[in-house]
């Protein structure tokens, strides 16, 4: 009888091996993470262009008024809260949420629901969340300085004027935008620092402008009334530095109408 050497992978080889599988899993990981989040990033405009289109249809069957932010009725069977977003319905022994004002009777949508946002909504029974709608100079609503919803045609600067956005500051998603300064329809308003933005996508945030067009947005801005605020807003950045929050512009350049 005769024996072949056969040849096997000696310890040290497998060794190599093992470092070139580690170096190129290290090199490639990093890679696929940013495309996730590139990923997640073009999703989130998409969704933001679809709230477009639902608020540009309504106008055209509404009178050119955009959708009011929100308001309330009491019932002889108990509330129904209208949001622009869901109308939420207590008849005292149960919770029925249905699509919101946006919607016009059309079926909730996972369209509401930010891919990058993994928190809570600061509005109870809201099943999709992670988006806000400029309350401050569009929505308005019933508790406004300024109760009814802007008409289309009003908006004199549609490409400078923010329409909705990705809604997050440190109690979770708020989905009323608010201007940082004071506006004409809610100056009585004081918790404007909780209608920031976030900026959760590699450090940028998403927003659609009256005009229909979506963008990532980079600048972002701590000043708010009252000042006190400010310092609640930068320390939030300071140990959330992935995940910022902020307003558009450090005036109300960003959210009215001119």
């Amino acid at each position: 009888m005769s024996f072949e050497n056969k040849k096997a992978f000696t310890l040290l080889e497998l060794l190599v091996v093992i470092a070139i599988i580690a170096m190129l899993t290290a090199i490639i990981m990093p890679a696929l993470a940013k495309a996730r989040r590139q990923g997640k990033a073009v999703f989130c405009l998409s969704n933001l262009r679809q709230l477009y289109i639902a608020a540009a249809t309504y106008t055209e069957t509404n009178d050119d008024s955009f959708p009011i932010a929100y308001y309330e009725t009491t019932t002889d069977t108990g509330t129904i809260r209208y949001n622009w977003d869901f109308t939420v319905t207590d008849d005292g022994t149960k919770i029925t949420v249905t699509a919101g004002i946006l919607w016009q009777g059309d079926t909730i949508d996972k369209v509401q629901q930010c891919p990058s946002f993994k928190g809570d909504s600061n509005s109870p029974y809201d099943p999709y969340t992670g988006y806000n709608y400029n309350t401050s100079y569009i929505g308005h609503g019933q508790y406004e300085d300024i109760t009814a919803p802007a008409k289309k045609s009003r908006v004199r600067n549609s490409a400078g004027c923010v329409l909705f956005g990705d809604g997050q500051w440190s109690g979770g998603a708020n989905k009323f935008m608010r201007s940082p300064l004071r506006a004409p329809g809610d100056r009585t308003f004081n918790g404007r620092y909780a209608g920031t933005q976030g900026y959760r996508h590699s450090d940028k945030t998403n927003v659609v402008w009256a005009d229909g067009h979506a963008v990532s947005f980079k600048k972002l801005f701590t000043t708010v009334e009252p000042s006190r605020r400010i310092a609640d807003i930068e320390e939030y950045n300071e140990t959330n530095k992935r995940r910022k929050i902020g307003f558009l512009s450090p005036d109300n350049s960003a959210y009215d109408l001119k």
